[in-house]
């Protein structure tokens, strides 16, 4: 059992974390904003559900593997900084929302699914998040007679409610905003370009970024 003070601190230190301006809250905010609530919480449950399988990496000693393997840690940014530059991609294709046109029209649009994988999908693809486990998770670790595994899997799981924690209620703020710009065109077409700069800027750190 993690003593309440180790738990309060983690879980506070870990909100601080979450709340600093990155990708993930960057992502949640415009897509949120975009699309509505609804979105942003499937975004941030993938995002979330993407910090399962930085866990495992740092639980198993992969993390050491990215950590120490220069090629390793390429081929992940590269794969990553793709994945961003597509998203960019989908974003300069997509057309204003409306309230009428979205509810007459008949042409089926991204469901919730979709956007919960593509939050996954860009969480995992990220290697800093794995090496950022690496670094700050065993630092609380709180006993010699509990299995390390074991302390680093409900450290993970408290920081995962910190981060859906953070994350959700930037959705719940963006989402709510998302509605006074809908029926907007040229609104929505400014927020598209933030969220096409935003993409391109992240993929280029990325590639640049350094173990």
């Amino acid at each position: 059992m993690m003593p309440f003070e180790i738990f309060i601190s983690f879980f506070g230190i870990s909100v601080l974390l979450a709340l600093s301006p990155g990708p993930d809250n960057i992502f949640v905010l415009l897509q949120s904003a975009l699309h509505g609530l609804r979105v942003g919480i499937s975004i941030v449950l993938g995002l979330c559900s993407g910090l399962i399988f930085h866990t495992l990496l740092v639980t198993l000693g992969v993390a050491t593997l990215l950590k120490t393997s220069p090629t390793a840690f390429f081929i992940l940014k590269v794969v990553g900084a793709l994945y961003l530059l597509y998203l960019a991609y989908l974003t300069a294709k997509s057309k204003p929302i409306s309230i009428s046109t979205e509810t007459n029209s008949a042409k089926p649009k991204m469901n919730l699914w979709q956007y919960y994988r593509r939050g996954v999908f860009m969480n995992i693809t990220n290697p800093k998040v794995t090496l950022f486990f690496l670094a700050f998770l065993p630092q609380f670790i709180y006993s010699s007679e509990v299995s390390t595994t074991q302390q680093l899997l409900l450290l993970s799981a408290v920081f995962m409610l910190a981060a859906l924690f953070t994350m959700g209620s930037i959705a719940l703020f963006s989402g709510y905003f998302g509605k006074i710009i809908q029926d907007k065109p040229k609104a929505q077409y400014a927020l598209n370009l933030l969220t096409i700069i935003v993409f391109v800027g992240l993929a280029i750190n990325l590639l640049l970024s350094q173990q």
